[in-house]
């Protein structure tokens, strides 16, 4: 069994009368990256700034290093990195100046401030970067330079609150290469985020929040084989003719989800599931407008759970 960082029991967080997270259990084991997967709104950010002591507790117990963050916040504190939702970086500073100032913090020493300022800028790659003034850098750099500034302190824990927001797909990729390295290495993480593919990418566990509470927990991989199977179908069909058509194919039809005119399948049978409704169509001279076969994944749970989608900007 791998050493707990996080415990979470039955928490909550309140602000005046809303309630954003409703009795919460989760645990984060070290060396894992666990993501809050879901909408805005649904209580990652508040769980997130809980865990490292800047918003209180309302009720439950939060236990991270196996100490109760209520009465243990400044040890905590210490060996956590944060990236928070907004880049906080001094504008008017250049990338080095950002990461010596941010050193100043933890009261690390002048020659080792530089020493791991100067790998941060090595692994974030923003070696050419480091007299440039930040109001200067585009959004994928700051980005780089905010995630790298967290790691100053070497963190046992690092949070992500929504790490590639806003970011372009090239950027966000170059992102996840560098937080791919981080978790080769042992760090544990906590990842919030509403891009499915990023929690595919990153997560070996996750829990899927909606409205406060948790609806599912599991690997990526286990919940999308628990919820959908491994494939999706996806039909253009007339809405009346559906029933007639999936009418002989409930063995191989794990679940089914109408997104406006079209049907999706779900099964772990997609090819034979493709053939027997093209067959049948055909037999029955029902029109499809299109028919594709197509791996299931990450936003086909959240579909199946919770009717919504999880729309990736």
């Amino acid at each position: 069994m791998r050493r707990s960082v996080i415990a979470a029991r039955n928490l909550v967080k309140r602000f005046a009368d809303f309630e954003a997270v409703k009795g919460v259990n989760f645990t984060v084991c070290g060396g894992e990256c666990f993501g809050l997967l879901g909408p805005n709104g649904a209580g990652k950010t508040s769980i997130a700034k809980m865990i490292y002591g800047f918003s209180p507790v309302t009720a439950g117990k939060l236990e991270v290093f196996g100490k109760d963050i209520m009465t243990g916040a400044r040890n905590i504190k210490a060996k956590i990195g944060v990236v928070p939702q907004e880049d906080n970086l001094d504008p008017e500073l250049t990338v080095w100046e950002n990461l010596l100032v941010y050193a100043g913090y933890f009261r690390m020493p002048k020659d080792m401030a530089q020493r791991r300022a100067g790998d941060i800028l090595e692994f974030m790659d923003l070696q050419d970067k480091s007299g440039a003034v930040v109001e200067q850098l585009s959004g994928g750099l700051k980005r780089r330079l905010t995630i790298g500034r967290a790691l100053l302190n070497q963190p046992a824990l690092l949070i992500l609150d929504e790490p590639t927001t806003g970011l372009d797909p090239y950027a966000r990729h170059l992102v996840w290469q560098r937080l791919k390295k981080l978790k080769e290495s042992g760090t544990t993480m906590l990842l919030t985020t509403h891009y499915l593919e990023e929690a595919g990418q990153l997560c070996d566990r996750l829990i899927v929040l909606y409205h406060g509470e948790i609806l599912e927990r599991g690997a990526p991989r286990e919940l999308i084989e628990r919820h959908t199977g491994n494939d999706a179908l996806e039909l253009g069909v007339e809405p009346a003719r559906h029933g007639v058509l999936m009418e002989g194919n409930e063995d191989l039809i794990k679940a089914r989800q109408t997104l406006g005119d079209d049907l999706v399948l779900f099964t772990g049978h997609g090819r034979e599931l493709a053939e027997r409704i093209s067959g049948r169509a055909a037999a029955l001279g029902i029109p499809v407008r299109h028919q594709r076969l197509r791996p299931a994944n990450l936003e086909d749970v959240f579909l199946k759970l919770t009717g919504e989608t999880l729309k990736e900007d």
